[in-house]
Order: C-alpha cells, then sequence, then structure tokens
C-alpha cells in the first residue's frame, strides 16, 4: 500500500472516530440505555445527526478557510492586536499587500475526509429518524 493511500486511510479512521465519539456523547447524554426500543432509535437518530451535522460544519469551515474566506477577520484582529504593542504600527501593511501574502500561504487540501464522514453519520441519522417516525410515531409522512 502506497503512503498517501495509508495517510488517507488514517484520515478517514480518525474522522469516522471523531464522529462516533460525538454520538455516543450525544448517546451518554440522552440515556440510551435506559429507555425502550422506540425512544433508543429517537436517540440514535439525534446522536448520528448532531455528529454528522458538526462534521459537515467542520468541513465547511475548512474549506472557506482554504478559499480565504477568514483573512479580512484576521487582518482586523491582527491590527487590534499592534495597537496595543509598543511600536506595533511599524509592522502595518495595507490589506490588499496582507491578503496577497496570506493568500500565498493557504495551503488547499483536497482531501474531503470530514464531508464524506459528516455526510455518511447525517445519512444515517436521517434514515433513523425516518424509520422512528413510520414505525413508531404513527403520523402521517
Amino acid at each position: 500500500m502506497k503512503q498517501e493511500n495509508k495517510t488517507l486511510l488514517i484520515k478517514y479512521i480518525v474522522c469516522f472516530c471523531v464522529a462516533s465519539a460525538i454520538a455516543f456523547v450525544v448517546f451518554g447524554i440522552k440515556g440510551f440505555f435506559v429507555y425502550g426500543t422506540a425512544v433508543n432509535l429517537q436517540i440514535a437518530a439525534d446522536g448520528l445527526t448532531v455528529s454528522g451535522f458538526l462534521m459537515t460544519a467542520y468541513a465547511a469551515m475548512i474549506y472557506l478557510s482554504s478559499e480565504g474566506a477568514f483573512i479580512g477577520v484576521s487582518f482586523v484582529l491582527r491590527n487590534i492586536v499592534l495597537a496595543f504593542i509598543p511600536m506595533g504600527r511599524t509592522k502595518h501593511e495595507f490589506y490588499a499587500q496582507y491578503r496577497e501574502r496570506k493568500l500565498g500561504e493557504i495551503k488547499k487540501s483536497g482531501e474531503r475526509c470530514a464531508l464524506v464522514t459528516g455526510l455518511v453519520f447525517l445519512l444515517a441519522g436521517i434514515v433513523c429518524n425516518l424509520v422512528w417516525y413510520n414505525c413508531f410515531y404513527n403520523g402521517p409522512l
């Protein structure tokens, strides 16, 4: 197995473990083994949906960061900090220069392990929610 495939597999395993840990925390908070079957299915749907949503949101934030969406915020915060440092204004640069420098430093990541893992968990949560709704809720779909 190539080194690239091993690192990609490790990234997927780490993302799966993080999403599973989030789901198990939700299971523990809601009392998964305390209630009956219908409530356990509802808790499983909640845990999988929450972990899937958080992983998908994390992937979206990584994508936005790699596209340079937060450069303006970092520029403002940097200038606020430099205003309180003695002789900090000597390091001042204009926003266009700062943006060019930061866009040159940004590494674009082509891996989507957090997005794929998040979408799989989100889909599993939606399926559990649909099964609970159709089997136990007895309401129209």
